[in-house]
């Protein structure tokens, strides 16, 4: 049955009115009212030209059946599944048509690959050696390829040592300790860090080590000190009668003498000395003979000759 037929037969109605003659023109006793389809072409829409029409001219399809164009029942038949009744039912449809077009891309794609041969030597590529079309070895690659990320996919933690911790090894191929490693380089790295201090704190001489000490000591005893601190402070008398004043007028007076000795503990030389900026008493194993170039002396010199110069400015000031 073909497609003009078929439409005829479920669509369309013959009119049942009787023909009516037009008084202005007369008809042909051959023609017949309603929609007629004569050639039965690939769409079935296309009616029988005339020997005066030409090709070209558009095609106008009408139908003046009264019964088909009045009529209030659907004639229109669903052809094929019918429609998803909710969302739900149109997205598992759309997923099961999406699944079934993977699954037919793959069975096309398994067939359109090109037939390896698996016998025969492999490189380690896993391409077979010898002379092959770009196809076949693409393939070769491919099929590898698939086969380590299913062994991959398929192995235990304890095959793939997932969650092991990581050996390393030198150069001849020992298996190195990295505990030990790194409690070596961190002794190194002590022992760096302490001769690095040892060498700063050499630099260093012994007053400086001593006062600090001292300062160490009285931070320690000043937990315990009153936070007022009177005239009658014997710690505080102490410390200010052991000072020693190079401009004293009473210091000849005193009949207690300071023992000879240093800061560090060294005894130190009892008599006559020249002066230095430092206020730094020669050492008692010192032999009273100067082997300095001469600064100190001149550094004196030139500092009392300046402050009798100011002094005599003064005077000379007053005086006018």
């Amino acid at each position: 049955m073909s497609l003009a037929d078929y439409l005829a037969k479920n669509y369309l109605t013959a009119d049942s009115k009787a023909e009516k003659k037009s008084k202005k023109r007369k008809r042909k006793d051959g023609s017949q009212p309603g929609l007629v389809i004569t050639d039965d072409d690939a769409l079935g829409w296309a009616p029988k030209l005339k020997d005066g029409d030409d090709e070209d001219t558009p095609l106008n399809v009408t139908s003046t059946s009264a019964e088909f164009r009045k009529t209030k029942k659907n004639n229109w038949q669903t052809i094929g599944a019918p429609a998803p009744s909710s969302a739900d039912q149109a997205a598992a449809d759309a997923i099961i048509a999406s699944a079934a077009a993977e699954t037919s891309a793959r069975n096309d794609a398994d067939e359109d690959a090109p037939v390896v041969d698996d016998t025969g030597a492999k490189m380690e590529s896993g391409a077979h050696a010898g002379l092959q079309s770009a196809d076949q070895v693409t393939a070769q690659l491919k099929r590898k390829q698939e086969a380590e990320r299913k062994r991959f996919l398929s192995d235990t933690a304890e095959q793939s040592g997932q969650g092991k911790e990581t050996i390393y090894r030198d150069a001849s191929g020992r298996i190195i300790n990295i505990a030990m490693k790194r409690a070596e380089a961190r002794k190194k790295a002590e022992e760096e860090a302490a001769a690095t201090a040892a060498q700063i704190e050499a630099q260093k001489g012994d007053v400086q080590r001593a006062e600090r000490t001292k300062r160490k000591e009285a931070l320690k005893e000043a937990k315990f000190m009153p936070v007022a601190r009177f005239a009658d402070d014997v710690d505080m008398n102490e410390e200010l009668k052991e000072r020693d004043r190079w401009n004293d007028p009473a210091a000849q007076f005193l009949t207690k003498k300071k023992g000879g000795k240093s800061v560090t503990g060294k005894p130190l030389y009892s008599g006559a000395f020249m002066p230095n900026r430092y206020g730094i008493r020669p050492g008692h194993r010192w032999d009273g003979v100067d082997r300095g170039n001469g600064f100190e002396k001149e550094y004196f010199a030139a500092r009392n000759r300046r402050r009798d110069l100011k002094q005599l400015e003064h005077d000379w000031q007053m005086d006018e």
